[in-house]
């Protein structure tokens, strides 16, 4: 028993002498933020791909200066096989959220996560479609690594080994008496060790930032990727997405039912259908489909529709860019097609000027970017580049694929932007950095629990996740669906395998065969109402996404952000917030009833203005006519009267709706709703304001910044 006891002590000398504190670096490159670098940097890391806007730099400069979290000083790194690793302790009381967009967890400490960038969760490891390797603590700090190589993360997840550990009077050496027994010892671990190994590296690169609080995190890591975007105002509105195999008569078919029966529809989405071939993608129009491809972008544009073209990022043999995008591409397939190497410039102009020239300049507003992550779940399909291969700027396999869906998406955003046309585009990866573009990620997973969860976690991380509505299994499962993309970054229904909308028969077989439901008129006018909600809605989230990209506070998020002293909204994570004064309580699979719990203040029903005391959980039922959206005492809500499309004319009119005793001003963002013009000042706030001790003109308009066209009349004052 002597021997056994020195040879754990000699291990625990080893394993404490291995970390080096001698070849760390610190230094404080912004306001409540440093790097913390371990041996020589490596090239092709995120920060060579971060915009760098000088308004965000300074708002970033301006924030408040913060302490140095102890972290800074406490982490240490070595060596080995595997990687680059660095640890350090951290209290018990410590909780641990983010690492990117996951989605069958919240709170992470505990977990192991393995951060790579997937279309499937795989078991809740760590996998995404924009894993991250950036978290935050509870008690206000991030750690953020600055690499696109594969990492790994155990938050206070595995316990090492100790000299608690030498003790034999232990009842965990009791053998289990179940499965279950099993798995809940296993899950009791009570570790303060936080390690990350970056695999294959011989450095590091670690930035820490500060809060104090978590929504200050928040703030400086969104202003230090170069601020939150702010789409153009008709992406506030609703997509719709038709059947992959729809030609033009059947896409004029469609857009004609919208204006027909007036219900708000801003954006058309085509599915691969309209390609030559899509499997890898030819990037040019079918023209058995689509005869005369310019005149039909022309109608959707005559009847106020912004189009949107479904691809992916491989390139076809057939396509007029495939001999020139040879030479700036990996060394292997996929579906045939080339794999772009967008971190190379020349890659970028070649994608992007074909775009520009055949598309964008003809009046196609957006794109949705599938097939930009990866599938570890079909081993014998060809659906991604593997780890081995090569890019002509140095990238491998394993850092492209990180940094794919990013390098995608800011290839496109870069061609709109010198176009000086704002976009909203669908991507299914990114990753570090993103926030300063206008892209909404979507999933082919569907459980709806998970979609809220990642509408959450999607705050954390710089991030807009858009769940879909597809097919559903009855009318409470559907309805419920529409209410929570309507309480998202963006409202969509996404019919690519539906003839009909899901509405009229939500059974995939049944709609396809035009066997519509009975009561499909009924679910056609509620599902016109929670549009036109949406539609109302949207000067409220306009303004949302202007502090996003001002302050860098994000329009939709966990409630930790606005209430961190709060420990019962520590596990949350089917409630969050929707701007400052909205909270979201979705009701999940077709439910009726739920537990909403309300954090300090009085809040109001949406539906009912029925006030509820926070500080304490309320069971809470709601019919399919109700929205489960909860508004904070004291608040200004601006409601538009619902318009159909959202054109370069339209002029919100607005009913400033009272809740309790508002005493702080409500601010709109009013500019030209398309341009960049914005960021050159051409822009102003709209400020409302409430007077109760007033007898007449209790309500105030002020407006605040350079004159523009007025896009909000505010006509009404009512009190809730």
């Amino acid at each position: 028993m002597k021997s056994k006891t020195t040879t754990i002590s000699i291990i625990i000398l080893l394993t404490v002498s291995a970390f080096s504190v001698s070849a760390q670096k610190i230094e404080k490159v912004y306001p409540g933020i440093w790097k913390i670098s371990y041996g020589e940097p490596e090239s092709l890391a995120p920060t060579e791909f971060k915009e760098k806007p000088v308004a965000a730099e300074t708002a970033l400069q301006t924030l408040s200066d913060a302490p140095a979290p102890d972290c800074l000083n406490a982490i240490h790194f070595r060596q080995t096989v595997r990687g680059a690793v660095a640890a350090y302790t951290i209290d018990d009381a410590e909780k641990i959220y983010g690492f990117g967009l996951q989605c069958n967890s919240f709170q992470q400490r505990g977990m192991r996560r393995e951060l790579r960038i997937n279309d499937r969760e795989v078991g809740d490891i760590g996998f995404g479609h924009a894993s991250m390797p950036f978290f935050i603590s509870s008690k206000g700090y991030g750690v953020l690594v600055n690499t696109a190589r594969y990492t790994t993360f155990l938050p206070a997840s595995q316990r090492k080994l100790n000299s608690s550990d030498q003790t034999t009077d232990d009842n965990s050496r009791h053998a289990a008496t179940s499965p279950e027994e099993l798995y809940q010892r296993l899950t009791q671990g009570n570790s303060s060790d936080v390690e990350f190994v970056v695999d294959g590296a011989q450095c590091m690169e670690v930035y820490i930032i500060a809060g104090p609080s978590v929504k200050e995190v928040v703030q400086r890591y969104n202003l230090f990727s170069g601020g939150g975007a702010i789409p153009p105002l008709w992406a506030m509105g609703f997509k719709y997405r038709i059947k992959n195999t729809s030609d033009e008569q059947q896409a004029l078919t469609m857009m004609n039912y919208f204006r027909d029966n007036h219900m708000p529809c801003d954006m058309l989405g085509l599915e691969p259908g309209w390609q030559t071939a899509s499997y890898s993608c030819s990037y040019a129009w079918n023209r058995e489909k689509f005869p005369d491809p310019d005149r039909f972008v022309q109608t959707t544009q005559e009847m106020h529709y912004k189009l949107n073209l479904w691809e992916h990022a491989y390139v076809h043999p057939s396509s007029p860019i495939f001999n020139d995008m040879v030479p700036y591409s990996g060394d292997y397939t996929v579906w045939r097609g080339l794999v772009p190497d967008f971190a190379s410039p020349e890659a970028r102009k070649v994608f992007a000027n074909y775009h520009e020239k055949t598309f964008v300049e003809k009046g196609v507003a957006a794109f949705k970017l599938d097939e930009c992550d990866n599938s570890f779940q079909v081993a014998a399909a060809d659906l991604s580049f593997p780890d081995i291969a090569q890019f002509p700027s140095g990238m491998d396999g394993v850092r492209y694929r990180q940094l794919f869906g990013l390098t995608y998406q800011q290839t496109l955003w870069d061609m709109f932007r010198k176009n000086n046309r704002r976009t909203l585009l669908d991507v299914r990866a990114s990753y570090l950095f993103a926030s300063p573009y206008s892209c909404a990620i979507y999933t082919d997973m569907y459980a709806h629990r998970d979609y809220v969860r990642m509408i959450i976690n999607s705050g954390f991380c710089g991030l807009n996740f858009t769940p879909e509505v597809r097919d559903t299994h009855s009318d409470a499962d559907y309805i419920r669906r529409v209410q929570t993309t309507l309480m998202s970054a963006q409202m969509k229904i996404d019919a690519w395998y539906l003839t009909n909308p899901p509405w009229l028969q939500y059974n995939t077989k049944k709609n396809n065969r035009n066997e519509f439901l009975p009561n499909h008129k009924e679910l056609e006018q509620k599902t016109k109402t929670l549009i036109e909600l949406r539609m109302s809605l949207i000067p409220y989230l306009y303004a949302a996404f202007a502090r996003y990209h001002f302050e860098g506070i994000p329009p939709f998020r966990s409630m930790i952000l606005d209430y961190p002293d709060d420990e019962k909204v520590l596990t949350i994570d089917d409630q969050y917030m929707m701007g400052d004064n909205l909270m979201c309580a979705p009701f999940l699979d077709g439910a009726s009833t739920r537990e909403v719990y309300f954090p300090q203040g009085t809040w109001y029903d949406f539906n009912t203005n029925k006030s509820y005391e926070g500080g304490q959980s309320y069971k809470i039922s709601m019919s399919l006519d109700e929205v489960p959206l909860f508004v904070k005492g004291g608040t200004i809500l601006p409601l538009a009267k619902p318009v159909q499309y959202i054109t370069p004319e339209t002029v919100f009119e607005i009913t400033c709706c009272i809740y309790g005793n508002p005493t702080q001003p409500v601010r709109l963002f009013e500019d030209d709703g398309s341009t960049f013009d914005f960021e050159q000042g051409a822009y102003r706030w709209v400020e409302l304001s409430w007077d109760a001790n007033k007898k007449k003109n209790k309500g105030k308009v002020t407006t605040i910044g350079k004159s523009t066209k007025p896009i909000y009349k505010i006509t009404d004052w009512i009190v809730k």
